[in-house]
């Protein structure tokens, strides 16, 4: 540990070195370690960059600006817990690509409606630098990933409790109301006495009647929550009645947009809910479907790509000549799953299949026959032979349930690893005026 740090630090060392020696230089103040993290560490600038980032995602809410110093210890601990994340998936070999990160960088920009010189532009209107956006971005990525492996591909939803589910009170109420929360939660320590509980119900009560003068939720949730949703005002987004402890769905039922909860005594300390929107109702669902069929040629060994679309124009140019479809596509086509049935793929969902399938499905009419196209299968000739919308409601429903449940557990298994990494890692934090740890 202490000849990893020597390593990090001896850059900002030898800095030091070349200013003193400068003839006039201003004095500049060096970089500093504000926490040890493991093999790793968190430095001054990181904590005063992130700090900024917080505050300007305030102001752009509308929120006041906290004092000074008031964020520090929460920015601390997330940039510690990312730390930690980022830690685990350097050791497991996870890397971002430079075509994935541009990628993703994109499509950030596309979804905020602008181009990538305008996203550049706008990162620099607020002070922000578009290579540490970056590299921002590209931390995001790694801990998703590294919550993939070591969170959600651990967690199995079997087809029983989607119906256990669906049959519950509760999943009817899903598909009724979603709501979107914000939080702000007082902790209470585990095996806490009645001193320590009642000092939080106190806390929570001066918060709860601050908030009902007219303070703002995510001002105060920033200031003084505990929950992992803090820095972005308690925000926890839109949550399904499924989704939530039932007395607290029946809670939220007799709520309007806009209200805020009395403190609910929770296992974990004390909550204090906001209803920020309120949106549901069932409605059926259709869904488009294509009866098609196709022959498929494919390129091998033996056969170029040339040739293999030779083949195909061949083969359309036939059909085109009054051959019949089936019989060419049980003597031709290399799809095994439909050749035997003269390449008939039954009613199909668009979205199921490959972009330039479905393109090529979408733009033909009833009863024509495409020229042939290629896909990362091979060459195809292909004949929409009906259009319908049928009644997905059901699927819907089941699928939507699967959601919810993998949801639910995913946060839960989120939390518990997240503070497992937490409680197990060695954590020394060096920055001024806060507590000290160590593990």
């Amino acid at each position: 540990m202490k000849t990893k740090l020597i390593d990090r630090l001896r850059p900002l060392m030898l800095g030091a070195v070349m200013l003193s020696g400068a003839v006039h230089a201003a004095v500049q103040p060096l970089d500093s370690v504000v926490a040890i993290v493991d093999n790793d560490v968190v430095m001054k600038s990181q904590l005063d960059q992130r700090v900024r980032e917080v505050e300007q995602t305030i102001a752009k809410r509308g929120g006041g600006t906290p004092p000074p110093g008031a964020l520090d210890q929460q920015v601390l601990e997330r940039l510690i817990v990312e730390n930690l994340q980022l830690q685990i998936g350097e050791r497991s070999g996870i890397r971002i690509t430079d075509e994935e990160l541009n990628q993703a960088i994109a499509t950030i920009a596309q979804r905020n409606g602008m181009s990538l010189d305008q996203f550049r532009a706008a990162l620099a209107h607020d002070g922000l630098s578009f290579d540490d956006a970056c590299e921002q971005v590209k931390r995001e990525m790694i801990i998703s990933r590294v919550r993939q492996r070591r969170v959600a591909e651990r967690i199995q939803v079997s087809e029983q409790e989607v119906k256990n589910f669906l049959a519950s009170d509760l999943g009817k109420m899903q598909m009724s109301e979603e709501y979107r929360l914000a939080n702000i939660l007082i902790p209470t320590p585990d095996g806490a006495n009645s001193q320590a509980i009642q000092a939080a119900a106190g806390r929570v009560g001066d918060i709860y009647q601050q908030l009902k003068q007219g303070k703002d939720f995510g001002q105060m949730a920033i200031q003084h929550s505990a929950s992992e949703n803090a820095l972005e005002g308690g925000e926890m987004g839109w949550r399904k009645a499924a989704q939530l402890p039932p007395e607290f769905a029946k809670l939220l039922s007799s709520m309007a947009v806009g209200d805020i909860s009395q403190p609910l005594r929770i296992p974990s300390g004390f909550l204090i809910i906001k209803l920020e929107e309120k949106r549901g109702g069932s409605e059926s669902v259709l869904r488009d479907e294509v009866h098609v069929r196709h022959i498929l040629i494919k390129p091998s060994e033996i056969r170029s790509e040339a040739a293999t679309e030779q083949l195909a124009e061949k083969l359309y140019d036939r059909i085109q000549n009054g051959e019949d479809f089936a019989t060419l596509a049980k003597s031709f086509s290399e799809d095994p799953g439909s050749a035997l049935n003269g390449g008939d793929l039954n009613w199909v969902d668009p979205n199921s299949l490959v972009p330039e399938f479905r393109e090529q499905m979408a733009n033909a009419q009833q009863g024509q026959v495409t020229k042939p196209f290629r896909t990362q299968y091979g060459w195809h000739v292909l004949e929409v032979l009906g259009r319908r919308a049928t009644d997905s409601t059901e699927q819907a429903r089941e699928q939507q349930a699967l959601t919810v449940l993998r949801n639910r557990k995913y946060d839960e298994e989120l939390q518990t690893w997240l503070r497992q990494i937490r409680d197990e890692a060695y954590v020394e934090i060096k920055l001024p005026g806060a507590d000290q740890a160590a593990q």
